[in-house]
């Protein structure tokens, strides 16, 4: 028995000895971030972005590959259930801890199933009309809202998505009543918004800003706590008179329970290396984004500290999967 009990610490030790050569060692063949979100929104942006970079300092192949629908569910289920092995990487938004209570009876549960590996970047929303809408600012937009309740509309990239939170958020903060149009991503909403299908939108500065400079939608308030960098002529939703309202789209990366820390740690390495260069942050500076450091164990709070606040609007809202 005491044989036995010995051989088990050796296999034991061994394995821990070679946890940090397995992380050296890593990648030793191409990795697959997926993206749960449309082609062509922040998310696939800036995974490809990352991808790329990670590709240059490991060595390896980081294919983008998307995988939309569900709400972001069909995506993240594919990864929750991959091999633990660091070749399958989930890109995330705070879709995914909106879906925590939004969609309790989804097939993984995001802090059971996954592990945080390492946040991107946040940016902020802007508010925008059709230019046939007759408003101007903010407070004209909410005094129309309640002199016509469910009259007007709101577009986003699916339930559970930033773009439909802010929403929700919204009605809940300045009392009014509209009617959400969900879309299966953020391209075809946005695309209706610009022709005149629907009202309004929620939509990431990074991509809404230059349509707005257009003159294509009519930009009346962002998100964030200060003013846009690429907007800084727009004023927030709390200088405009919804006080304390603030959304923010981030990303982040994560990786299926079970994956080594070793590699855990490499990748949160990468990923602050990436996202702390000077040219990335001001390249990213001219499109509304903001870097994110945090260290696994940081993002992890993060995380649920962001799970909890979602779980109070949608309780709040009434917010369902499917509308």
């Amino acid at each position: 028995m005491l044989r036995t009990f010995a051989r088990s610490l050796a296999c034991i030790a061994s394995i821990l000895l070679c946890l940090p050569a397995l992380a050296q060692e890593y990648p030793s063949r191409a990795v697959k971030i997926v993206v749960p979100f449309a082609a062509g929104g922040p998310a696939d942006i800036y995974a490809r972005f990352l991808a790329q970079r990670l590709q240059d300092a490991l060595g390896q192949p980081f294919v983008v590959e998307d995988r939309p629908g569900g709400g972001s569910v069909i995506g993240t289920d594919s990864v929750a259930k991959s091999a633990p092995d660091g070749y399958t990487l989930l890109l995330m938004s705070n879709a995914q801890t909106v879906n925590e209570s939004l969609m309790p009876n989804k097939p993984y549960a995001l802090m059971r199933d996954f592990v945080p590996v390492s946040p991107i970047n946040y940016s902020d929303l802007v508010l925008v009309v059709h230019p046939s809408v007759p408003v101007t600012n903010l407070a004209e937009l909410i005094a129309l809202a309640k002199a016509k309740p469910g009259k007007l509309n709101y577009a986003s990239s699916g339930p559970g998505t930033p773009y439909h939170m802010a929403g929700e958020l919204f009605k809940v903060m300045a009392g009014v009543d509209i009617v959400h149009i969900p879309y299966k991503g953020s391209s075809q909403a946005r695309t209706d918004l610009i022709g005149g299908q629907v009202d309004m939108m929620f939509d990431a500065v990074t991509t809404m800003s230059e349509f707005s400079r257009a003159g294509k939608v009519r930009a009346l308030a962002t998100t964030g706590k200060v003013r846009s960098s690429v907007l800084p002529n727009v004023p927030t939703l709390s200088e405009a008179g919804v006080a304390g309202y603030e959304a923010v789209i981030w990303l982040g990366l994560m990786a299926p329970r079970g994956t080594s820390p070793e590699i855990i740690r490499r990748l949160n390495a990468e990923v602050v290396k990436i996202v702390s260069r000077a040219d990335v942050r001001d390249e990213w500076a001219k499109q509304g984004a903001v870097a994110m450091v945090m260290t696994p164990d940081e993002f992890t709070r993060y995380m649920n500290d962001d799970i909890a606040k979602w779980e109070r609007i949608v309780k709040i809202s009434g917010a369902k999967p499917d509308q």
